[in-house]
């Protein structure tokens, strides 16, 4: 049984050690589309509230956001210090539960190119100064990077291990807008294309089952992912979860979870037609609380790994 090219698989065979993502969450940090840049709101799917640090040391910034017109931030020495107290907990525990020997600095919650290129640059290079980090990982959107902060990670990216993790969940415009976006799917190509160009390692994060997309729309979207030549791919479902706009749309009966069959079908049909090169990091995504309204099947990611490993074993592959 061959495995599937997964994320850890490229960063063992790169670097010979195990590599972990560290997972961090600095305050401060919004997007365009929930301080009413280009929306307000948010995604649809998104709780806003619900993204934390690891450590919970982001209360005695709330209230305070940055975008990329923001012309000070006296709040850089904090948010240095949260990204250490962070990183220090995290990798400690990567290491001792894991055997974790080098790790990527992971900017997960938000947005973290959406702040003034001086911010971006302290916090990037503070994370690249710890023991043992071998690059970044920042997920953004294609609407909130300038060329300047692209051009900055590539002269990083020569030295150091640089990801950018977009969010392309659909290249159906009416998808986008449905779930109040904030951009269209040209963008995202766009700003795909130009981090590619300069030399940057690009994943891609797509979302099957968003409202009034089939299956044939869902693999489209990964077929044109694939072709924009990203590098790596992360696939989640489209879960219900409380206090978001879709939850409102689920309540009224307007919009229907993807079954847990058709997600499988999806996800095996857009891993066989993945080019080889193409590393996998995550293949379902889900919540095991009280704030889960619908699917069911997303509450369990072990039961969702086995049913997973059953239908990529029909075609020789396991996870």
């Amino acid at each position: 049984m061959e495995q599937v090219y997964t994320f850890g698989n490229y960063l063992k065979n790169k670097f010979s050690k195990k590599v972990y993502k560290v997972g961090i969450n600095i305050s401060g940090f919004t997007c365009p589309n929930i301080d009413g840049t280009v929306a307000k709101g948010g995604c649809t799917f998104c709780e806003n509230d619900s993204f934390s640090a690891s450590t919970g040391e982001t209360k005695e910034l709330k209230g305070f956001y940055l975008n990329l017109n923001s012309k000070t931030n006296p709040n850089l020495q904090l948010q240095l210090d949260q990204l250490e107290m962070q990183f220090n907990a995290i990798s400690k525990r990567q290491s001792e539960e894991y055997g974790a020997e080098k790790f990527l600095v992971y900017f997960q919650s938000f947005t973290n190119t959406y702040a003034p290129f001086e911010t971006l640059k302290a916090l990037y290079e503070k994370a690249l100064s710890f023991d043992n980090v071998i690059g970044l990982s920042i997920g953004t959107r294609s609407d909130s990077i300038t060329e300047e902060t692209l051009d900055y990670l590539a002269e990083l990216n020569k030295e150091k291990e640089i990801w950018i993790e977009f969010g392309i969940q659909s290249v159906y415009d009416q998808t986008l807008e449905k779930i109040n976006r904030g951009h269209d799917s040209e963008n995202v190509k766009e700003w795909i294309l130009k981090s590619k160009k300069k030399g940057l390692n690009v994943c891609g994060h797509l979302i099957f089952g968003l409202p009034d997309e089939n299956k044939d729309m869902m693999l489209e979207t990964s077929k044109q992912a694939y072709a924009w030549g990203i590098d790596s791919v992360k696939y989640h479902p489209l879960y219900v979860v409380k206090k978001t706009a879709l939850a409102n749309e689920f309540s009224k009966g307007k919009f229907t979870p993807i079954s847990e069959e058709d997600y499988l079908d999806v996800l095996l049909k857009s891993i066989t037609m993945k080019p080889s090169n193409v590393s996998v990091q995550r293949v379902t995504a889900g919540i095991n609380d009280n704030s889960l309204l619908s699917p069911d099947w997303c509450r369990d990611k072990n039961v969702q790994i086995k049913n997973i490993n059953k239908v990529l074993k029909t075609i020789g592959l396991k996870y």
